[in-house]
């Protein structure tokens, strides 16, 4: 690729999962990349068979200031940004009655406001060249949710669509798109030794058990490949026309599709009284039939 065809890409959490196997696409692709994490001499191997196009930059996601820097300092050695991937997080595992503040809090500081202080950094950069593609990894719990045990971590996906939605909107002037994609279960590291799973009360075997005993899958692990999604995040890079939410995976399509249909059939069947609260509108009006048990 003549290296002016070639994207920079800036990669939160690059030592492992999807991070690294789509910092390895994006080079094999004949790319550059600020490959970020707050250990970078994990990527040596991939500094070491990639030379210059790739920089190796420290930084943890929970501190602004290291935003912004790590974000100047791929700024200043390849002279733009082109794909800014927002992808570090975690989950741990546990009921919302017995985690600890301090655990929910922290999984929160890196799923949320690690996305917000490094795309906050990013866009004057963005807004300045016109152009760009800000990745955000969310997941299929951030689009259906419900999953028992990760509640910090499915809140932050949550919070992280409707971020995106605000800056698509604000930023669509400038030139720059907005991606969320929304993977379900992928052979990563992430039910892995990245999962602290805290101890399960009884009275949650049922619900938050049995999401930890999925999560803990054994034989060959979750159906993603992530170096088939890493290829597919590099062509769709490349694209003009993108969605503004890409599920990854059998699971995250399948759900999402049920999920929207059952929130198109629950608006549709309680739209007359949702409508009923507004002034000019018919009132009062006839619930419709309670079905429930």
């Amino acid at each position: 690729m003549d290296s002016k065809d070639s994207k920079v890409w800036f990669i939160t959490g690059s030592s492992r999962g999807f991070g690294r196997t789509l910092a390895r696409a994006a080079l094999e692709a004949g790319h550059r990349v600020a490959a970020t994490a707050r250990r970078p001499e994990q990527l040596a191997d991939l500094a070491e068979e990639f030379g210059e196009r790739i920089r190796p930059i420290a930084l943890d996601v929970t501190d602004p200031a290291a935003a912004r820097t790590a974000l100047a300092e791929a700024h200043s050695r390849f002279g733009r940004i082109d794909v800014l991937v927002n992808n570090a997080g975690y989950a741990n595992v546990s009921p919302i009655e017995t985690t600890e503040d301090a655990d929910f809090r922290a999984q929160f500081e890196t799923n949320f406001w690690g996305v917000y202080h490094v795309t906050k950094a990013a866009i004057p950069l963005l807004r300045e060249q016109r152009s760009g593609l800000v990745v955000q990894f969310s997941s299929v719990g951030g689009r259906v949710g419900g999953s028992p045990g990760i509640a910090s971590y499915q809140a932050a996906k949550f919070a992280i669509d409707g971020f995106s939605r605000v800056l698509r909107a604000e930023t669509a002037p400038f030139g720059v798109k907005v991606l969320v994609v929304e993977p379900s279960g992928f052979r990563t590291d992430w039910a892995g030794s990245s999962m602290t799973v805290h101890d399960v009360p009884a009275a949650y075997a049922e619900t938050v058990g049995a999401v930890n005993a999925r999560l803990r899958q054994g034989g060959d692990g979750a159906a993603g490949d992530p170096v088939r999604a890493a290829g597919i995040l590099v062509r769709m890079a490349d694209r003009r026309d993108i969605p503004d939410h890409l599920p990854l995976g059998v699971n995250a399509v399948e759900y999402s599709l049920a999920q929207d249909r059952r929130l198109l059939a629950e608006d549709t069947r309680w739209r007359e009284v949702a409508r009923s609260a507004d002034f000019a509108e018919p009132y009062p009006v006839t619930f419709p039939a309670d079905t429930a048990a």
